[in-house]
């Protein structure tokens, strides 16, 4: 028997506010997806019944439940029960253009790729003109997934952005490629490094097919506070997986740069978040524990310029005294 040619895995927790324009807008795919892997992650609002209304309407549907683990782990399970010979994600709070995957899927096989990667909308729901999410990539490829980091290093003209991509279900599965358990914010950038420096041949498609919500979110002190702190422990966390991924895959020359950069680049920004924190006795000790865990100095191993080099060291002397 023939496989499925498309399977699209879509996380859901506590989306009912979007997740009917985001089903409708799987219904309206031409062509349809062949399984839809909706992964109900402990939703304690209206996204369980709204999942179960639209079985009619989507007959590719299948919703797994499970207690509320993340949207790491709720991917993972998507991707564990998917059959299709591609796969792609899709955030319940988003939506997609009919004619997403048409031309995607035939480039893809065409080419042979274990990645098909594509443009965007950021959505601001009418409070202004959606924005592309990548104003000036062309259309290129296919070439490695290597050469595709030199060329549009991560951070600086590329995402980390599991949904903007198409994937080989078999290089996903024979590459071993999962999320990380547990983390809770920022759980993309692994994944997307990872996935890149392991694929054969990558292209990307610079029509925009994916409109990515850009809601407005207002926190009280006390829920800010929270949400800073584990994005915190997230970037630090990164920090170690991409200085762990250099050495497992033994990388060298312009492909190393490019990731001790995006590492550097990306823990710095835990200090802004530091600074932005409500609660200061609790940002001062968490500066003081980043020190003591040696995140500082690892960020100082794989500094490569002199603007990081001041940063790092600003950051390590405020630890302190701060």
């Amino acid at each position: 028997m023939t496989p499925p040619r498309l399977s699209l895995v879509v996380p859901v927790y506590n989306a009912a506010a979007y997740l009917p324009q985001c089903l409708a807008s799987l219904a309206a795919l031409n062509p349809g997806a062949d399984e839809i892997i909706a992964v109900d992650d402990g939703s304690t609002d209206a996204s369980s019944r709204i999942l179960d209304e639209f079985r009619a309407r989507l007959p590719a549907l299948r919703v797994l439940r499970q207690p509320n683990s993340g949207a790491s782990v709720a991917r993972n399970a998507g991707l564990d029960m998917a059959t299709g010979r591609y796969l792609a994600f899709v955030d319940a709070d988003d939506f997609l253009a009919a004619e997403t995957y048409r031309e995607l899927l035939d480039r893809a096989e065409a080419f042979d790729l274990d990645m098909m990667m594509f443009n965007g909308w950021y959505h601001f729901e009418g409070r202004q003109a959606d924005r592309l999410i990548y104003p000036h990539l062309p259309t290129s490829g296919p070439f490695s997934g290597q050469e595709w980091l030199v060329r549009h290093p991560i951070g600086q003209e590329f995402l980390h952005y599991p949904p903007l991509n198409l994937y080989r279900r078999e290089f996903l599965n024979t590459a071993r490629l999962r999320f990380t358990p547990g983390q809770k914010h920022n759980e993309d950038v692994p994944w997307t490094t990872e996935a890149l420096l392991l694929a054969r041949r990558v292209a990307y498609d610079a029509r925009p097919w994916y409109y990515y919500r850009k809601p407005v979110r207002i926190l009280s002190p006390e829920h800010l506070q929270t949400h800073l702190e584990a994005i915190v422990e997230s970037s630090a966390a990164n920090a170690r997986a991409l200085a762990a991924m250099m050495d497992r895959h033994a990388l060298d020359g312009d492909v190393r740069l490019v990731i001790e950069r995006q590492l550097v680049d990306g823990a710095l920004s835990i200090f802004h978040k530091l600074e932005q924190m409500p609660n200061r006795r609790q940002a001062s000790a968490l500066r003081k524990q980043l020190r003591q865990q040696d995140l500082i100095r690892l960020l100082w191993s794989h500094a490569r310029d002199g603007a990081h080099k001041r940063r790092i060291s600003r950051n390590w002397l405020m630890s302190f005294v701060s």
